[in-house]
């Protein structure tokens, strides 16, 4: 059984990043895809380029979950996704309140910008997630997955946990 059949009934996922800087940054989020179960991760402009022979992907989960290059995300959206920016954006739904689409395309900013107006107007939904300050953007991408598994009908138990841990982790909890 591979990593993504415990996330069947949690519908698609999609990531679209805003031309991201770090290459660190982005490889803490194909590690979050990959633990979460999202399919593709699609950014936009040249620095993660530049930097991602200097990557920390130690899972190397860019190997398998398709990691593209774009000139817009809207031209990137897969077929019968709902887009949703995440951004601290005057209006928008706090997470803790959102109800997440089945088949979701997650949008971005860059660690050093916002995501722009027309990007804002493009996407179905805008949430923000309720903190004192601006959050990393691998953090805040893993927030989001995490808001969403919790949220789901995914109730995994100890085949989960076996499929899931470092080979070295055998403990368990005495009954």
């Amino acid at each position: 059984m591979n990593s993504y059949s415990h996330f069947s009934a949690w519908g698609l996922v999609s990531l679209g990043l805003i031309n991201p800087k770090s290459a660190t940054n982005v490889a803490s989020i194909l590690r979050a895809a990959g633990c979460y179960g999202a399919s593709s991760v699609f950014y936009t402009g040249q620095r993660y380029g530049y930097a991602k022979d200097f990557n920390a992907d130690t899972r190397q989960m860019h190997k398998q979950i398709p990691t593209i290059g774009v000139e817009s995300l809207q031209v990137a959206l897969p077929k019968g996704a709902t887009p949703v920016v995440v951004e601290l954006v005057e209006g928008a739904t706090p997470l803790p309140a959102y109800t997440h689409p089945e088949n979701a395309f997650y949008v971005f900013g860059p660690e050093d910008g916002s995501v722009s107006q027309d990007i804002v107007d493009w996407c179905r939904d805008v949430v923000y997630i309720p903190t004192n300050g601006c959050m990393n953007l691998a953090a805040t991408v893993n927030v989001l997955l995490y808001d969403r598994l919790a949220k789901s009908e995914l109730r995994g138990g100890n085949s989960l946990i076996q499929a899931s841990r470092d080979i070295n982790n055998r403990t368990r909890v005495k009954n």
